[in-house]
């Protein structure tokens, strides 16, 4: 017996083929624990430089999860989520960068 989780989600998910079903949970997996593993960095990192690299990577990771989520219940909407989490990555990194660089975010 499945847990309802597990059943609601293959159901929601039978648009896919089997092999593409088991190779979206294992990812969806892998880039959790990806995920959890750079929150451990971002809290635990020995200085800044580690930790803003830990939250792009975390943000990186997490579109990643974003998009498989979009494939699996066969909506755009994560999509769309994707590329919001993709352009407050980059911008997030930029400005982190710049306050290391240069100690202030405005000139």
């Amino acid at each position: 017996m499945m847990p309802a989780s597990i059943s609601s989600f293959i159901a929601s998910s039978s648009h896919l083929g089997v092999f593409t079903l088991y190779a979206v949970m294992f990812a969806i997996t892998a880039f959790t624990l990806a995920i959890a593993l750079n929150l451990y960095r971002l809290i635990r990192g020995p200085n800044a430089e580690d930790r803003i690299l830990a939250l792009d990577t975390a943000y990186i990771n997490s579109l990643a999860l974003t998009v498989l989520l979009g494939i699996v219940f066969n909506t755009s909407v994560f999509f769309e989520a994707a590329l919001v989490i993709a352009l407050l990555g980059f911008l997030g990194t930029v400005v982190m960068a710049k306050f290391l660089r240069q100690g202030d975010i405005v000139e």
